[in-house]
């Protein structure tokens, strides 16, 4: 894919990591950790030690998954940086467009993508 196919992938990428970072400083409510935040959030002296557990658990679970959407996007980026956008990582096939329309920062072809999470541990 050349760069002026690649030119609607990395605007659509470009706006989900905006979006993504803006929503992240929204839920904390500034640049503070996740993990400042909750502390903040929970701890008060009525709550239950299991529920400040389980509410920092939670916290740090979308942490992960925030940190994570932001890395695969930030990969996509590069990837069209590096001219190798809508290549599977895997094997070299040409992603689908439809699946970069759903998908912009997908690394793999769909049977690529489902022999990973199959291999994935649990």
């Amino acid at each position: 894919m050349n760069s002026q196919q690649a030119a609607p992938y990395r605007q659509q990428l470009l706006a989900q990591r905006t979006a993504l970072l803006a929503q992240i400083a929204a839920q904390r409510g500034g640049v503070v950790s996740r993990a400042d935040a909750a502390a903040e959030h929970f701890g008060q002296p009525e709550d239950s030690r299991a529920q400040v557990a389980t509410e920092r658990e939670i916290e740090f679970a979308l942490g992960e998954r925030e940190t994570a959407e932001l890395a695969a996007i930030d990969a996509a980026l590069a990837r069209i940086e590096a001219g190798s956008y809508g290549q599977c990582t895997d094997c070299g096939v040409s992603i689908p467009a439809a699946r970069l329309q759903a998908s912009p920062e997908a690394q793999r072809c769909i049977p690529c993508q489902e022999k990973a999470e199959q291999t994935r541990p649990a």
